[in-house]
């Protein structure tokens, strides 16, 4: 029976003896709950701060608060970077645009030029067709005094659609009495620009 005595003191003391080392390492507060038997054997225990329900409740408040606020801030930091992102997303559609009304700028000046072209050309072959008819319905003399002002590209295209007309119609061309009555160097310059370049109003 003494043993049993002896080993439930020495259990205690170490469990005693264990409390006050793990208070002392600030792994468990025993010092608050045990206070009164600290002053008991002249030790002064730590006393728990007097907390009342307001203050809870206040303590309570003010963690919801800063958690509120820091889902408020995430929440700001998010739709900043979703600007950004628009922002720059409209930044590159904008220049997107822009690059596409260029291009098509340029298309239209492309296609008013070529438009602009074409029917410069309609109108000098019309002007041409036109001044062959004249020139085959005169008399042969008259012709050649026209055709003899006239520049050698102008006339070599006269030369042209005479003989397109004609063959067209089946008639002979006056081409070649036309070139027997201009002056014989005039002639033979005209003969040779024909024999040396294509067939073309330009």
């Amino acid at each position: 029976m003494g043993r049993v005595i002896v080993l439930l003191l020495l259990i205690m003391v170490l469990a005693a003896g264990g409390i006050v080392w793990f208070d002392y390492l600030n792994v468990i507060d025993v010092k608050t709950t045990l206070a009164p038997v600290y002053r008991l054997i002249g030790r002064e225990g730590r006393s728990a701060a007097a907390i009342s329900p307001d203050e809870t409740i206040l303590n309570l408040d003010a963690e919801r608060l800063t958690i509120r606020l820091e889902a408020l801030e995430l929440q700001r930091r998010e739709m900043d970077s979703r600007d950004q992102e628009i922002q720059v997303r409209f930044g590159e559609i904008e220049q997107m645009a822009q690059e596409l009304e260029e291009r098509q700028k340029a298309l239209d000046e492309r296609e008013n030029s070529f438009n602009a072209s074409r029917r410069e050309t309609e109108d000098k072959e019309r002007n041409v067709e036109q001044n062959a008819r004249y020139l085959t319905g005169m008399n042969p003399a008259q012709a050649v005094g026209i055709l003899t002002a006239m520049d050698d590209q102008d006339v070599i295209d006269v030369f042209r659609k005479t003989e397109e007309i004609a063959q067209a119609a089946g008639a002979a061309s006056l081409v070649s009495v036309w070139l027997s009555q201009l002056p014989p160097a005039r002639a033979a310059e005209l003969q040779r620009k024909m024999a040396s370049r294509p067939q073309t109003l330009n």
